[in-house]
């Protein structure tokens, strides 16, 4: 009782049919596959947000006694696809190795490619000048902000942003003379 010749052709042509349905399929998951990945490295991809240093001022500056009022305007870009959450941040002052001031920067969220403003104002107290200063000291402003993104709410990128920079103030008027990041 053997398979007719027709009977075995049947077989082996739809055995031949499922194997090619098998490799179509295959082949069109591994271009989808492919397709998405590609789509995530190219437009997806999380980019560090941008912090920029737009202005530091010196509002109230005293020479007699060396104090004074210490403002920066900072500009925080999220150029991603994603919210950008920043939750962890301080701006440090500085003259040499003396910290003169510190404050934190408040949690907040950034949406997909925008901006947003932030202004940091503090008091200092007192900074020692000494006479081998001359007309001009320089200052050190440490701004650090931590953050995360995510893309799609399903991938988290962890971000770490900074910027240092020098200021030269005239000891006269407390003038900004210069900036460099």
């Amino acid at each position: 009782m053997g398979k007719s010749d027709e009977e075995e052709e049947h077989c082996h042509s739809h055995r031949h049919t499922n194997l090619s349905s098998f490799f179509a399929a295959f082949i069109f998951l591994l271009l989808l596959a492919a397709a998405v990945t590609l789509l995530y490295l190219l437009v997806l991809k999380p980019r560090n947000p941008i912090l920029t240093v737009d202005a530091v001022n010196l509002p109230s500056f005293s020479a007699a006694n060396s104090t004074f009022t210490f403002t920066e305007y900072v500009a925080l870009r999220n150029p991603n696809h994603g919210v950008f959450s920043h939750y962890d941040g301080s701006l440090r002052l500085l003259s040499g190795e003396n910290q003169l001031g510190f404050v934190f920067v408040p949690a907040g969220e950034i949406a997909a490619e925008r901006t947003k403003f932030l202004a940091a104002t503090f008091a200092v107290k007192s900074l020692y000048l000494s006479e081998s200063a001359g007309r001009v000291f320089e200052l050190e402003t440490r701004l650090e902000i931590s953050g995360h993104l995510r893309i799609l709410n399903y991938f988290v990128h962890h971000v770490d942003v900074r910027a240092h920079c020098r200021v030269a103030v005239s000891a006269a008027d407390g003038s900004v003379l210069g900036i460099h990041c």
